[in-house]
């Protein structure tokens, strides 16, 4: 991209494209994202226990990406599976 093009670039109305099926990788940033901000907010006594901190915000995304993937195997099967099958 041009500098004039991304001066104009709104992320939110034209966000940028991931080619090749890869938009889904996005997930494991948002997650440690909303992990640490969770946990930042909600952790008591930060300071004291850093390293308990890393492994809440670890053990969270896990948490979040498994919760994920299982919505996503969950709908994967209604999808292919049940639908079909009360379609008749």
């Amino acid at each position: 991209m041009t500098a004039a093009l991304l001066l104009a670039w709104t992320p939110i109305l034209e966000p940028l494209p991931l080619t090749g099926g890869q938009w889904w990788i996005t997930v494991i940033p948002l997650a440690l994202g909303v992990a640490i901000a969770y946990k930042a907010v909600r952790y008591p006594e930060i300071a004291e226990s850093w390293t308990g901190y890393l492994r809440a915000v670890g053990v969270m995304t896990a948490q979040i990406l498994l919760l994920i993937l299982g919505l996503a195997v969950g709908l994967h099967i209604v999808v292919t599976w049940a639908a079909p099958a009360l379609g008749g």
